[in-house]
Protein backbone atom coordinates (compact mmCIF):
# COMPACT_ATOMS: atom_id res chain seq x y z
CA UNK A 1 0.00 0.00 0.00
CA UNK A 2 1.81 3.17 -1.14
CA UNK A 3 0.89 5.91 0.95
CA UNK A 4 3.51 8.51 -0.43
CA UNK A 5 0.30 10.06 -2.11
CA UNK A 6 -1.20 11.17 1.31
CA UNK A 7 1.97 13.27 2.42
CA UNK A 8 -0.38 16.93 2.99
CA UNK A 9 1.05 20.14 3.86
CA UNK A 10 -1.88 22.38 4.82
CA UNK A 11 0.04 23.23 7.94
CA UNK A 12 2.72 25.11 7.78
CA UNK A 13 5.53 23.78 10.70
CA UNK A 14 6.12 26.44 13.53
CA UNK A 15 9.60 27.55 14.56
CA UNK A 16 11.35 27.71 17.88
CA UNK A 17 11.44 31.23 17.27
CA UNK A 18 7.54 31.18 17.45
CA UNK A 19 5.68 32.58 20.44
CA UNK A 20 3.94 29.82 22.59
CA UNK A 21 0.78 32.18 22.02
CA UNK A 22 1.25 31.94 18.24
CA UNK A 23 1.41 27.84 18.73
CA UNK A 24 -2.31 28.03 20.85
CA UNK A 25 -3.53 29.88 18.19
CA UNK A 26 -2.88 27.81 15.41
CA UNK A 27 -4.26 24.80 18.17
CA UNK A 28 -7.60 27.13 17.99
CA UNK A 29 -7.82 26.73 14.54
CA UNK A 30 -6.96 23.06 14.00
CA UNK A 31 -8.13 19.59 14.73
CA UNK A 32 -4.96 18.40 15.05
CA UNK A 33 -3.55 16.96 18.06
CA UNK A 34 0.35 18.13 17.73
CA UNK A 35 1.89 20.44 15.67
CA UNK A 36 5.57 20.13 14.14
CA UNK A 37 8.45 22.44 14.86
CA UNK A 38 11.61 23.37 13.10
CA UNK A 39 15.06 24.66 14.16
CA UNK A 40 16.66 26.55 11.08
CA UNK A 41 14.54 24.67 8.87
CA UNK A 42 14.94 21.24 10.38
CA UNK A 43 12.62 19.40 12.15
CA UNK A 44 13.39 18.38 15.76
CA UNK A 45 9.85 17.18 16.71
CA UNK A 46 5.83 18.26 17.86
CA UNK A 47 4.40 19.59 20.47
CA UNK A 48 0.88 18.88 21.87
CA UNK A 49 -2.27 20.84 22.40
CA UNK A 50 -1.86 19.59 25.91
CA UNK A 51 1.88 21.12 26.86
CA UNK A 52 0.63 23.93 24.31
CA UNK A 53 -1.56 25.15 27.13
CA UNK A 54 0.77 24.34 30.26
CA UNK A 55 2.95 27.73 28.89
CA UNK A 56 2.98 31.30 29.38
CA UNK A 57 1.78 32.49 25.54
CA UNK A 58 4.39 35.05 26.02
CA UNK A 59 7.47 33.08 25.35
CA UNK A 60 8.94 31.25 22.87
CA UNK A 61 8.57 27.84 21.93
CA UNK A 62 12.82 27.08 22.44
CA UNK A 63 11.96 27.88 26.26
CA UNK A 64 10.00 24.99 26.60
CA UNK A 65 12.35 22.26 23.63
CA UNK A 66 11.73 19.43 27.12
CA UNK A 67 8.01 19.31 25.47
CA UNK A 68 8.99 18.37 22.28
CA UNK A 69 8.28 15.11 21.15
CA UNK A 70 10.72 13.80 18.25
CA UNK A 71 8.09 11.28 16.68
CA UNK A 72 8.10 10.70 12.70
CA UNK A 73 8.08 8.23 9.40
CA UNK A 74 9.82 7.84 6.24
CA UNK A 75 7.93 7.77 3.09
CA UNK A 76 8.84 4.25 2.96
CA UNK A 77 7.68 3.27 6.31
CA UNK A 78 4.77 0.54 5.83
CA UNK A 79 1.12 1.35 6.53
CA UNK A 80 1.30 -0.91 9.48
CA UNK A 81 4.17 0.63 11.05
CA UNK A 82 2.45 4.16 10.66
CA UNK A 83 -0.39 3.13 12.18
CA UNK A 84 1.73 1.92 15.40
CA UNK A 85 3.34 4.99 15.18
CA UNK A 86 0.32 6.74 15.52
CA UNK A 87 -1.01 4.64 18.24
CA UNK A 88 2.33 4.80 20.64
CA UNK A 89 1.99 8.48 20.32
CA UNK A 90 -1.34 9.40 20.90
CA UNK A 91 -1.31 11.61 17.68
CA UNK A 92 -3.58 12.83 14.54
CA UNK A 93 -0.87 14.08 12.41
CA UNK A 94 2.04 12.18 11.68
CA UNK A 95 5.73 13.67 10.33
CA UNK A 96 7.22 12.42 7.41
CA UNK A 97 10.95 12.94 7.13
CA UNK A 98 13.38 11.51 3.70
CA UNK A 99 16.49 9.81 4.04
CA UNK A 100 18.21 13.21 4.56
CA UNK A 101 16.03 14.35 7.24
CA UNK A 102 14.24 16.90 5.40
CA UNK A 103 10.39 17.47 6.24
CA UNK A 104 8.36 16.82 3.58
CA UNK A 105 4.66 17.24 5.35
CA UNK A 106 2.50 14.61 7.47
CA UNK A 107 0.15 12.04 7.25
CA UNK A 108 -3.34 12.89 9.12
CA UNK A 109 -5.07 9.75 10.73
CA UNK A 110 -7.75 9.57 9.19
CA UNK A 111 -6.83 9.02 5.92
CA UNK A 112 -4.52 5.74 7.03
CA UNK A 113 -7.39 4.47 8.49
CA UNK A 114 -9.59 5.23 5.45
CA UNK A 115 -6.63 3.26 3.99
CA UNK A 116 -7.35 0.23 6.32
CA UNK A 117 -10.91 0.17 6.09
CA UNK A 118 -10.49 0.12 2.02
CA UNK A 119 -8.02 -3.48 2.79
CA UNK A 120 -9.92 -6.98 1.68
CA UNK A 121 -9.87 -7.57 5.64
CA UNK A 122 -12.70 -4.88 5.67
CA UNK A 123 -14.06 -4.30 2.33
CA UNK A 124 -14.83 -7.81 1.18
CA UNK A 125 -17.95 -9.82 2.53
CA UNK A 126 -17.00 -12.67 4.88
CA UNK A 127 -17.38 -13.61 8.51
CA UNK A 128 -15.38 -12.62 11.84
CA UNK A 129 -14.71 -15.71 13.73
CA UNK A 130 -12.77 -14.92 16.74
CA UNK A 131 -10.68 -18.41 18.29
CA UNK A 132 -8.10 -19.12 21.49
CA UNK A 133 -5.82 -21.52 22.01
CA UNK A 134 -2.26 -22.02 24.11
CA UNK A 135 0.22 -19.92 22.75
CA UNK A 136 2.62 -22.78 22.35
CA UNK A 137 -0.13 -24.37 20.86
CA UNK A 138 -1.35 -22.63 18.02
CA UNK A 139 0.04 -21.69 14.47
CA UNK A 140 -1.29 -19.56 11.39
CA UNK A 141 -0.16 -22.62 9.18
CA UNK A 142 -2.65 -24.47 11.16
CA UNK A 143 -5.20 -21.89 11.14
CA UNK A 144 -4.87 -21.46 7.37
CA UNK A 145 -5.08 -25.08 6.95
CA UNK A 146 -8.50 -25.07 8.81
CA UNK A 147 -10.09 -22.49 7.23
CA UNK A 148 -8.97 -23.69 3.67
CA UNK A 149 -10.08 -27.32 4.21
CA UNK A 150 -13.50 -25.89 4.31
CA UNK A 151 -13.20 -24.49 0.73
CA UNK A 152 -13.46 -21.05 2.59
CA UNK A 153 -10.66 -18.08 1.60
CA UNK A 154 -8.90 -16.61 4.42
CA UNK A 155 -8.72 -12.53 3.95
CA UNK A 156 -6.67 -12.02 6.82
CA UNK A 157 -5.92 -12.87 10.63
CA UNK A 158 -3.80 -11.51 13.35
CA UNK A 159 -3.24 -11.56 16.89
CA UNK A 160 -5.65 -9.67 18.23
CA UNK A 161 -4.91 -10.56 22.31
CA UNK A 162 -2.27 -12.26 24.33
CA UNK A 163 -3.71 -13.12 27.80
CA UNK A 164 -1.08 -15.36 29.91
CA UNK A 165 -0.49 -18.88 28.07
CA UNK A 166 -3.77 -17.98 25.38
CA UNK A 167 -3.44 -16.27 22.57
CA UNK A 168 -6.33 -14.68 20.70
CA UNK A 169 -6.80 -14.36 17.17
CA UNK A 170 -9.14 -12.30 14.98
CA UNK A 171 -9.36 -13.78 11.34
CA UNK A 172 -11.68 -12.82 8.75
CA UNK A 173 -13.37 -15.30 6.19
CA UNK A 174 -15.06 -15.58 2.71
CA UNK A 175 -16.70 -17.93 0.76
CA UNK A 176 -18.03 -20.10 3.22
CA UNK A 177 -20.90 -20.65 6.07
CA UNK A 178 -18.87 -19.99 9.65
CA UNK A 179 -20.85 -23.15 10.84
CA UNK A 180 -18.48 -25.45 9.19
CA UNK A 181 -15.52 -23.78 10.06
CA UNK A 182 -16.46 -23.14 13.56
CA UNK A 183 -16.91 -26.59 14.10
CA UNK A 184 -13.19 -27.93 12.57
CA UNK A 185 -11.50 -25.39 14.86
CA UNK A 186 -13.31 -27.06 17.95
CA UNK A 187 -11.77 -30.99 16.82
CA UNK A 188 -8.49 -28.65 16.65
CA UNK A 189 -8.87 -27.94 20.15
CA UNK A 190 -9.41 -24.43 19.68
CA UNK A 191 -12.17 -22.39 22.07
CA UNK A 192 -14.63 -19.94 20.19
CA UNK A 193 -14.51 -16.50 21.39
CA UNK A 194 -16.53 -15.10 18.77
CA UNK A 195 -18.01 -15.68 15.40
CA UNK A 196 -20.22 -12.91 13.47
CA UNK A 197 -22.56 -15.86 12.13
CA UNK A 198 -25.32 -17.87 13.86
CA UNK A 199 -23.30 -20.93 15.46
CA UNK A 200 -25.72 -23.63 14.67
CA UNK A 201 -23.25 -25.98 17.28
CA UNK A 202 -24.22 -23.99 20.34
CA UNK A 203 -27.57 -23.35 18.90
CA UNK A 204 -28.56 -27.34 18.76
CA UNK A 205 -26.63 -27.98 21.92
CA UNK A 206 -29.22 -24.78 23.84
CA UNK A 207 -32.18 -26.31 22.11
CA UNK A 208 -31.73 -29.94 23.62
CA UNK A 209 -30.62 -28.64 26.82
CA UNK A 210 -33.78 -26.93 26.67
CA UNK A 211 -35.46 -30.15 25.95
CA UNK A 212 -33.61 -31.92 28.84
CA UNK A 213 -34.88 -29.82 31.29
CA UNK A 214 -38.14 -29.90 29.70
CA UNK A 215 -38.37 -33.55 30.17
CA UNK A 216 -36.19 -33.97 33.45
CA UNK A 217 -39.25 -31.39 34.75
CA UNK A 218 -42.03 -33.27 33.72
Amino acid sequence: MELQNFVINDIKPLSVNDKIGDLKMLFNQLTYSHIPILDNGIYIGCISETDAHCFEGNITISDCKYAIEGFFVRPITNWLDVLEAFAQNDTNIMPVLDANNKYLGYYELNDIIHLFNETPFFAEPGGILIVEKGINDYSFSEISQIVESNDAKLLGAFISKMDGDLVRVTIKIGNASLNEVIQTFRRYSYNIVSGHEDDSYLESLKERSQYLDKYLNM
